[in-house]
């Protein structure tokens, strides 16, 4: 029998609690515990709906090592104090070594804001966030890196306040936060983010060539971050881990792949050995062979990157 377990390597890479549970860095205790229940709502084993048997126990398994320390973590003040200089002492490493550099549209747009807009604009990008990062599984991995870069371009931006005070509430509700829409510009609008995640893809290319697998995945990874919605990230990063055998890994990204592109060639060609089923979109249109979705201004989330491993 197989056992489904996450890495020790991918869980470290969850080092924000604020992120993980979908947070802004301004929560107080109240809020932190009021997310905590939605989210444990969610992940919990007795009310998660998903029929798959993997990704229940995988429910299960963020719920307890990923979503449950982190609300150890902050649930109370002392701890917050700890975390956020933490945060904080990052922020400052980070803007003497080199410069912060966001990637995620969130947090692009933070960049540009000005500080009488800062806060709003802050508060309104975690709850856009938030409200797609358990939408499924595969979206975790994608949300959670992008609320932990939004948290700390906000730190950055606020670096020269001696004080960040805690709320009880954010500073919009989550229905007045709503209407504006984070979603990626057209390629045309900012060519500069594709062609980041076209460079991670490209040096991907590379690595794969010379079977360097444990690089492919760290440049997939970061491209997908960039852009989650295309298929040919997804199915290329399903090779790199099926080739470094976690199969479980592998299974995840060529299941998404195959459903932003049901006819993604790598995607078509590996799934008969994941048993999985290649469809038709729902609406009959079929993605581009960059596995670009049908309607581009909703959402698509990347996969759960290295989520877990089978172990027998």
């Amino acid at each position: 029998m197989s056992q489904t377990s996450l890495s020790a390597e991918w869980l470290r890479q969850f080092t924000d609690p604020y992120a993980v549970l979908g947070l802004s860095v301004t929560a107080d205790d109240r809020r932190v515990l009021k997310r905590y229940r939605v989210v444990a709502k969610v992940l919990h084993p007795d009310s998660f709906t998903i029929e798959h048997s993997a990704e229940k126990e995988l429910a299960g398994q963020l719920f307890a090592r990923i979503v449950n320390p982190a609300y150890q973590k902050i649930k109370q003040e002392p701890g917050r104090a700890e975390i956020m200089a933490m945060l904080r002492f990052r922020v400052r490493r980070m803007s003497r070594e080199e410069p912060l550099v966001p990637t995620a549209p969130a947090a692009l747009r933070l960049m540009e804001a000005g500080q009488a807009d800062l806060d709003v604009l802050y508060e309104q990008a975690i709850t856009e966030l938030a409200d797609q990062q358990y939408a499924q599984l595969s979206h975790f991995e994608s949300f959670t890196q992008q609320l932990a870069e939004v948290n700390l371009v906000y730190l950055r931006l606020k670096m020269g306040d001696p004080l960040i005070r805690e709320k009880r509430t954010g500073l919009v509700s989550a229905d007045e936060a709503k209407p504006i829409q984070f979603t990626p510009l057209p390629p045309d609008a900012s060519p500069s983010t594709t062609s980041y995640a076209q460079r991670h893809y490209q040096r991907a290319e590379e690595y794969v060539k010379k079977a360097n697998w444990s690089m492919a995945v760290q440049e997939l990874r970061d491209a997908i971050k960039i852009e989650p919605d295309k298929s040919a990230y997804h199915s290329l990063l399903a090779k790199a881990y099926f080739m470094q055998n976690l199969p479980g890994m592998a299974k995840v990204h060529f299941r998404q792949a195959l459903k932003l592109n049901p006819k993604d060639p790598l995607a078509v060609e590996y799934a008969p050995k994941f048993k999985l089923d290649v469809e038709q979109p729902p609406n009959g249109k079929t993605p581009n062979s960059n596995g670009k979705p049908n309607t581009p201004n909703t959402p698509n989330s990347g996969g759960l990157f290295g989520r877990f491993a089978k172990k027998r």
